[in-house]
C-alpha cells in the first residue's frame, strides 16, 4: 500500500465522486479508478458502494479513511520533526537532586551546561 494511493482514496472519500477527486488530483478519472480498484484487489476488501451519482464507504471503507488519515498525519508530522532545525527546540529542564556529598559539584555543572544556551551558543561552539 501506497502513501499516494492512500491520499488518492481520501480524496475520493472526501469528493464522493471519482470524477471529482481525479480533477482535485489532476489525474485521469481511468487512472484514478485504475489505482481504486488495485487497493481494493490488494486488500481483499470492498471500500465503496458505487452509485450513480455518489460513492459512499462501506463499513471497511470508513476503517480504511480513518487509518489513512492517521498514517498521513503521522507521516508529516515525523516529517516535520526530522526536518525541524535544531533551534526549533525549546523547554525547560528541571533537575532534582538531594543534599548529599555529590550535591556541591551538580551546580557548577549544571551552570557550564547551561552557559552556550544563554549566549547563543547551543550547539557548543566558542565562534
Amino acid at each position: 500500500m501506497e502513501l499516494r494511493v492512500l491520499r488518492y482514496f481520501l480524496a475520493v472519500a472526501r469528493e464522493e465522486s471519482i470524477c471529482g477527486a481525479a480533477e482535485s488530483l489532476h489525474l485521469s478519472q481511468p487512472t484514478l479508478s485504475r489505482q481504486l480498484m488495485d487497493l481494493e484487489a490488494e486488500l481483499g476488501k470492498k471500500l465503496f458502494l458505487r452509485g450513480n451519482r455518489r460513492i459512499t464507504l462501506t463499513e471497511d471503507g470508513a476503517l480504511l479513511r480513518k487509518r489513512a488519515e492517521e498514517i498521513l498525519d503521522l507521516v508529516e508530522k515525523t516529517t516535520g520533526e526530522l526536518t525541524a532545525e535544531p533551534a526549533d527546540l525549546a523547554g525547560d529542564i528541571y533537575i532534582g537532586a538531594g543534599e548529599t556529598r555529590g550535591f556541591p559539584s551538580s551546580s557548577p555543572a549544571a551552570s557550564r551546561m547551561q552557559a552556550p544556551w544563554r549566549t547563543g551558543l547551543a550547539d557548543g561552539s566558542t565562534r
